[in-house]
């Protein structure tokens, strides 16, 4: 008779256990000494410059003298899922300070949190208003005809839209684990293509003629179920393990602090990225329309940079990768990073790297 394969001894059972509830409390410890102004995120320093109904433009401050800051300064468009504060989680984490340290002149569009008065707004009231809005706010402060413009995941495929019916104002465009072609086949034993199928079953139409607006609290729940498991169980055991390293246990909570700060989203908004991107795939196949207008990727000739996480579980590769097939540009650069969606902001690897490869793109294609 073969032994059971797991072999538990009383004796270090409950030495284990014992070991256990002396961390946990000496963790309780660090946790009650801490205060929500400990756990602030998004805290470099910046000023409000520009507003147009709940969205608001952000300089950040620059931190090198005013004859070392690069000229053309570089406006971030963020996803509306969650905030733009994972691009300056922390002083030691952030994609914003390190891009300012390399004298980089860094704007931010902040799209607020919707309200019910919000439900009709547009992908083209986004795109055409707000973005267009914190463009030629930037043009005029700077006296320039174009500006830079990064945009990150979802913010990222509005800045593709952007470009290509505003190339005139675009000089340079980065976009980040940025989802293009929202079918796109991907190593399933790799990174399987979890938002697309989840999108792709969604009825957008029954969600928004019943709610009006997509609560933020649904979205996350969305996003958690895409791996239960591992976001909703293992992350917290693991956490024991921390919380006796004040340093780590901040970066757990302010990543924390992030994740469950979700704006609701704008109805009609939802409704046509989740039904024209996610289900009909209409960007590659040049047929999205904002305003009357189309959105052709062709149109956008100026120098791309796409950036894109090779353990992405949210916008696979591929997903990204199909940029080149379908841009007009023919200085088109990828840049790919080993790390997943979130830890293209807060990893290491990314930390060292990242920042620099933005900067020094952008200076070489200054002319």
């Amino acid at each position: 008779m073969q032994a059971f394969p797991i072999q538990i001894k009383p004796d270090e059972a409950a030495k284990e256990l014992a070991e256990m509830n002396k961390k946990v409390v000496r963790g309780l410890q660090t946790l009650s000494s801490l205060t929500n102004d400990d756990v602030q995120v998004g805290t470099a320093p910046k000023t409000a410059v520009f507003q147009l109904d709940k969205m608001v433009l952000y300089r950040h401050t620059p931190v090198v003298d005013e004859k070392d800051l690069f000229p053309i300064p570089v406006l971030i468009s963020y996803a509306l899922v969650n905030r733009p504060s994972v691009a300056d989680l922390q002083e030691n984490r952030s994609l914003i300070r390190n891009l300012l340290k390399l004298g980089i002149d860094v704007y931010l569009i902040d799209w607020g949190y919707p309200t019910r008065a919000d439900r009709w707004l547009t992908m083209g009231d986004y795109v055409n208003s707000y973005i267009d809005g914190c463009v030629d706010y930037m043009c005029d402060a700077h006296g320039l005809d174009q500006i830079n413009l990064l945009g990150i995941c979802q913010g990222g495929t509005m800045s593709l839209c952007y470009t290509s019916l505003h190339p005139e104002k675009i000089k340079n465009l980065i976009v980040m684990v940025t989802p293009v072609d929202f079918h796109a086949r991907t190593n399933e034993e790799v990174v399987p293509p979890m938002l697309n199928t989840w999108g792709a079953g969604l009825d957008a139409d029954l969600m928004i003629d019943a709610m009006g607006n997509v609560p933020g609290d649904v979205m996350n729940f969305g996003f958690l179920m895409l791996q239960p498991f591992n976001l909703n169980i293992q992350k917290y055991t693991d956490m024991v393990d921390i919380m006796e390293d004040q340093d780590k246990l901040l970066n757990f909570l302010r990543m924390e602090e992030w994740i469950f700060d979700s704006p609701d989203q704008a109805g009609e908004m939802f409704r046509q990225f989740i039904k024209d991107f996610f289900q009909q795939n209409k960007l590659i196949k040049g047929e999205v329309e904002l305003d009357g207008q189309r959105v052709n990727l062709q149109n956008i000739k100026q120098p791309v940079l796409n950036i894109y996480a090779e353990k992405d579980h949210l916008v696979p590769p591929p997903c990204s990768q199909a940029l080149r097939h379908y841009v007009g540009a023919e200085d088109y650069t990828e840049k790919e990073f080993p790390v997943g969606h979130i830890g293209m902001y807060v990893s290491g690897k990314a930390q060292r790297d990242l920042a620099p490869t933005i900067a020094d793109w952008i200076r070489a294609h200054a002319e």
